[in-house]
């Protein structure tokens, strides 16, 4: 009787185990989200910096 209740104590253990590491790349996986977000509107608004720039420099250009 000893066995089986190691066994079925062993597997209970080895999904708790598995959850947790579940909920942690979870998290992570947020957290990454967030950053790829952060970065994609850091991206637009250079661009349209650059946008800006290009057309401040056109029009210097067409000055001369």
């Amino acid at each position: 009787m000893f066995w089986p209740m190691l066994a079925v104590a062993l597997g209970f253990l080895g999904l708790a185990v598995l959850a947790v590491l579940a909920v942690r790349v979870f998290v992570e996986t947020q957290r990454l989200a967030r950053q790829v977000e952060d970065s994609t509107h850091r991206i637009g608004r250079a661009a349209e910096d650059l946008e800006r720039a290009t057309e401040k420099a056109a029009r210097s250009v067409d000055a001369l």
